[in-house]
């Protein structure tokens, strides 16, 4: 079986928490995952960005490098964005790449790489008339778009499982 690289791109929101198991699981999948962070997300984790990164055995990244730098990691097959909050759905939709993460997606979009995001934001932000024309947006580009409601404690489990699902029938089709 041939090894496909999954880019593993999260925001700061709750199921970033869980993202250890997310990479385990893509990996048990056949993924080579590399992980990317927002800035507030790899603040969020910095105490585990060793071992994620142990984990992955690609560093993870939240900046860009510098020019003239090489590469750290190797090109996607498929690019996962979860979860993508309300700032970086708006963001990602306008083309607006000053965090790496939002530059790699919008990068995947450009290139073909088969994308999935879960959006993840609260019922007030949702409503707000910029999200749905993003949503649109990312849909009308090709980005298979799940939604999580993170409104509520008791909410339905964030869907990793149904994301690397299609990914891993995504990657069947490329």
């Amino acid at each position: 079986m041939t090894t496909k690289t999954l880019y593993l791109l999260c925001s700061a929101a709750p199921p970033v928490f869980d993202v250890a198991h997310v990479i385990e699981d893509a990996q048990a999948r056949g993924w080579n995952v590399c992980l990317g962070l927002t800035p507030t997300a790899a603040h969020w984790l910095a105490e585990s960005l060793d071992g994620l990164a142990a984990l992955t055995g690609h560093p993870v990244l939240w900046q860009y490098q510098l020019p003239g730098e090489p590469d750290q990691w190797p090109a996607p097959d498929a690019l996962l964005y979860a979860p993508a909050t309300f700032n970086t759905v708006n963001a990602w939709a306008l083309g607006l790449t000053d965090r790496l993460t939002i530059g790699l997606a919008a990068e995947a979009l450009g290139n073909t790489t088969p994308v999935t995001a879960i959006s993840c934001t609260n019922s007030a932000l949702a409503a707000h008339p910029q999200y749905e024309t993003s949503l649109t947006t990312l849909r009308n580009a090709g980005v298979q778009l799940l939604q999580h409601d993170n409104t509520a404690a008791d909410a339905t489990p964030f869907p990793w499982a149904a994301a690397l699902g299609g990914l891993d029938h995504t990657a069947l089709q490329h």
